[in-house]
């Protein structure tokens, strides 16, 4: 079972935090410096990484209006395909500016490619790593291309059977890929929490064994943070500066302090899975002193016998536990006794 893979030196599996990808997707509504400035504002919230796309109408469809060309039902009813990825696309000559920006401030930037041009323009700008959107995961020859980079590569599995995520998986090892990770994923959009049966992420960390992370596109973040629990090592999520902005992606993006509240909430479920560990934690050794032990309720007299009125199970915890009641019943005790102080054996005689 693959337990690491590293981007940009950053290592990500299950003994490490939370990978963030912060989507830009077509969030940049045609103008470079709302793209410029999502980077920007990923990198403040927390991501660990920035995602773009990289297509052209002409290189993810056909110029055609055909009814099989057509979108029916969802956010972009009516509309051709052609027409949609022609708003959507990130101008090629962006790339580099976006590049150049996301390592001036320190944040990775990477893409995924829809067809072998894409990825030799990416290859020109040194991309640390490739992912391969869900509806490209049943085109092999594209993973095996993005494969023999060398790099390392995530495939979501939005609508793929366990059948079609394995030949998916099989391409990207034959096509040269050694460090792979996979996301679970509803390509819904949005998608509701219902759908996403987070308990299929242990089985395909279990089937398939590589890294497992989830592509997350509900309109909050409680799917992202449960995600954790189950062994989610990498939360991909659609980043945008304003909801209300009108771009193709914008309705089921977060905002700013949504992905400044979701790096803190998986980071936070991370740290809470911890280990296997039935033992007194730091922040409760202060107080232990406050568990409830035996205390005389009465004064007593060298040699009296103990009986059930004369101690009780109270707090704090500096007498005897109170699984020791029986124990001392019965007993004479060997010194005069004041009420109120705790219980020891010492205070009983042979």
């Amino acid at each position: 079972m693959a337990e690491l893979i590293k981007i940009s030196e950053r290592a990500i599996g299950p003994a490490h935090p939370p990978y963030v990808i912060a989507e830009l997707s077509a969030n940049h509504n045609g103008s470079l410096d709302t793209a410029l400035r999502i980077v920007a504002e990923a990198k403040c919230a927390g991501a660990d990484a920035i995602k773009l796309q990289t297509y052209t109408p002409d290189t993810i469809t056909l110029d055609c209006d055909n009814e099989e060309f057509r979108i029916h039902g969802g956010l972009w009813d009516g509309r051709t395909l052609y027409d949609l990825y022609r708003e959507a696309h990130m101008p090629w000559d962006w790339h580099k500016p976006l590049f150049d920006r996301a390592r001036e401030i320190g944040i990775t930037i990477f893409s995924s490619p829809f067809d072998t041009t894409a990825i030799d323009l990416l290859e020109d700008l040194n991309a640390p790593a490739y992912k391969i959107a869900s509806f490209e995961a049943v085109d092999l020859p594209l993973i095996k291309y993005a494969a023999s980079t060398g790099k390392p590569m995530i495939i979501s599995t939005g609508m793929a059977c366990a059948e079609e995520i394995q030949e998916a998986i099989e391409s990207a090892r034959e096509g040269g890929c050694k460090e792979l990770a996979i996301l679970h994923c509803v390509s819904g959009y949005p998608a509701p929490a219902s759908d996403y049966n987070l308990r299929t992420i242990p089985d395909m960390i279990a089937r398939f064994g590589c890294v497992t992370g989830l592509s997350d596109h509900t309109l909050d973040n409680t799917t992202a943070i449960a995600s954790i629990a189950l062994g989610a090592s990498i939360i991909e999520k659609h980043f945008t500066l304003d909801r209300s902005g009108g771009g193709p992606d914008d309705t089921f993006s977060l905002e700013p302090p949504e992905l400044a509240a979701l790096c803190k909430g998986v980071r936070s479920a991370w740290e809470a899975l911890g280990n296997i560990d039935y033992g007194c934690k730091a922040s409760e050794r202060a107080n232990v002193q406050f568990r409830r032990s035996l205390y005389f309720v009465k004064n007593l007299r060298a040699g009296e016998m103990i009986t059930s009125d004369a101690v009780r199970s109270v707090r704090p915890g500096l007498g005897l536990a109170p699984k020791f009641l029986e124990r001392i019943l019965g007993r004479r005790v060997r010194r005069d006794i004041t009420r109120f102080t705790p219980v020891s054996m010492e205070d009983f005689e042979e």
